[in-house]
Order: structure tokens, then sequence, then C-alpha cells
């Protein structure tokens, strides 16, 4: 989760705000548009209540302090200023802390339509609206709690929770299946993907399996675990995860269901 970044991250001035310029707006007033064009008929309800809760908006890009201050007064979850890479024992450690770690650099034009590193409009508008649902708040605080009590020697898969949740998710409604994971609704071909659904299997999440699962981030994603609720979701947390874990490293990993990646 740790290596060289091409970006360098924004730092706040005294009175807490991030300097953007009018570029950095147009770019994330672009990617704002296309992405609710996009989700209207593929997001989850949930998580556009929670687009319209943080008032993100087209003309600018959000501050930090607003997205922090909306957070606390709907579910007490909080946000925190990050490099766009830190060690998983900090990120883990913020998680239980209630607070989400976010990027502040916005990507550059030539980067547009994907950057494989995390920056703020894939840290805001990617995760940060789900954070308004209690249920979801919860299992992410919980999430951490539970990664920080058990260990590095844990870690690797821990991670494979959250990219099967918070980052990869999809949700089972009465209008259909939904995609809520960050790295699905901030990702135009990733959306289209998870919700056309013509080169990849969709699975019921089950936890076991989940930790048996490799996973690469630089392609579409073959393969996505469907919850059926977020109070399901906020439940993974409450199982016996140590244990789990444990029989998923005797048992040995799934077949990858992609190739590997060239060296």
């Amino acid at each position: 989760m740790t290596k060289e970044s091409s970006y360098t991250a924004k730092l706040p001035g005294p009175d807490g705000l991030y300097d953007y310029t009018p570029d950095e707006d147009a770019i994330w007033g672009e990617l704002y548009r296309r992405q609710m064009k996009l989700l209207a008929d593929m997001a989850c309800r949930e998580y556009l209540d929670g687009v319209k809760m943080l008032g993100l908006k087209p003309d600018k890009v959000p501050q930090l302090l607003d997205v922090n201050r909306r957070l606390n007064e709907t579910t007490g979850f909080g946000v925190e200023g990050v490099p766009a890479l830190i060690p998983p024992s900090r990120f883990y450690e913020l998680l239980s802390q209630g607070k989400f770690p976010l990027a502040t650099f916005l990507r550059r034009r030539e980067h547009i339509d994907y950057i494989e590193e995390p920056d703020l409009f894939h840290e805001v508008f990617g995760h940060c609206p789900m954070l308004t649902n209690q249920s979801y708040a919860n299992f992410v605080r919980h999430f951490g709690e539970t990664a920080v009590r058990l260990g590095k020697g844990y870690s690797w898969h821990l991670f494979r929770i959250f990219w099967f949740t918070v980052e990869f998710g999809l949700i089972n409604t009465p209008h259909g299946r939904r995609c809520f994971g960050a790295g699905i609704v901030s990702s135009p071909s990733e959306a289209k993907a998870a919700m056309e659904g013509k080169a990849c299997e969709f699975r019921p999440f089950d936890l076991l399996s989940v930790l048996r699962t490799p996973y690469r981030i630089d392609i579409l994603q073959p393969i996505y675990y469907v919850i059926d609720s977020f109070a399901d979701l906020e439940a993974i947390v409450e199982q016996d995860i140590e244990a789990t874990i444990l029989k998923a490293k005797s048992l040995g990993d799934f077949a990858p269901a992609f190739e590997a990646k060239a060296s």
C-alpha cells in the first residue's frame, strides 16, 4: 500500500483550507458531471442520498473541512487529509478512530479517465457519500478496530474484505443490483463493467470466500461480491474474523480470475 507516487499531497493553509486552481475545479466538475449522469440508475439510493447530504457540487473542489463537518453531523464520522499512500497500520488506525484518510491532490488532466492511486475525487466522491449511512460508517470504524487489534500478520487478508466491500461492493435492492463501492462509483469504465455484467462474475458475499479471493488493482474487476443490506455489511465485523482468516489461510486462495501482471 506504500509506494512512490507521481503526485504531491496538498497541504492546508492556516485556515484549514486547501488551495485548488481553476483548472483543478474544472477537472473536478467534469468528473462529477460525468459520474452523476452515469450513476443515476447504477448507484444505490444510500450513495446518491449521501452525495446530497455532503452538498457535493460540480462548480468547485470540495474542502475537507466542509466534508468533515457534514459527516460529523450525520454519522459522527470524519476525514483526515493524508499523502496519497500511507502505511496499512496508519490507514487502519485512522479508520478505528472514525476518520477516513483522504488524499488531498486531484488527478491531472492526462489521468482524468484512470489513475491507479487514490486522488481527491476517488476519496470524496467515491468514499464519503456512503459514510453518511450509519450502518456503513459503523462497519468501516469496526473494521478498522479489528485490523488494529489483529495486527500486521492479518493485514493482507483484512484488506480483501475492504476491497470487496468499501472499494468494489454491490448491493441487492428492490430495483436490482446497485453499486456502492468507491472504485466503482468513481470510475466510468468500472461502473459500466460492474452494472452490465458481461465480463465479470457476481457472488453472494461470504466472508470465507472473500478472504480466499485474490484481486488486482489495475484491471476491471472480474469478480464482485454482493451484499443484501447494509445491516448485513455491519454484521460482517461481528463474526470471528481472526478464526475465519486462519481457516482461509489453511484452505489457500482460489485460483485467480485474471492473468498475472507482467513484470
